[in-house]
């Protein structure tokens, strides 16, 4: 693998690995919550399926739909941009 190859790799996992983080930070939140993914959902003011997707990995909610779900859920959303270590 080249430099440039590892370099595309490593960012795609990253990535990834925040996909995923997001991913069970909105599961976790729904489930302290007591909420199902349709009761999530019409909270939001959205789909089930789009829930779904959310804590699956598969779709990455935009910022306002954060805002959405943390509002949902009785929670405030922070976004922090630490510095790298």
């Amino acid at each position: 693998m080249t430099t440039e190859e590892r370099a595309r790799f490593d960012a795609s996992l990253e990535e990834e690995e925040a996909r995923l983080a997001l991913a069970e930070m909105v599961y976790q939140a729904r489930t302290a919550a007591g909420l199902t993914q349709t009761a999530l959902a019409e909270r939001v003011g959205s789909k089930q399926s789009v829930i779904s997707a959310i804590e699956n990995g598969s779709q990455q909610p935009t910022v306002a739909t954060l805002r959405r779900i943390a509002r949902a859920v009785d929670r405030h959303l922070t976004i922090e941009l630490a510095a790298a270590s």
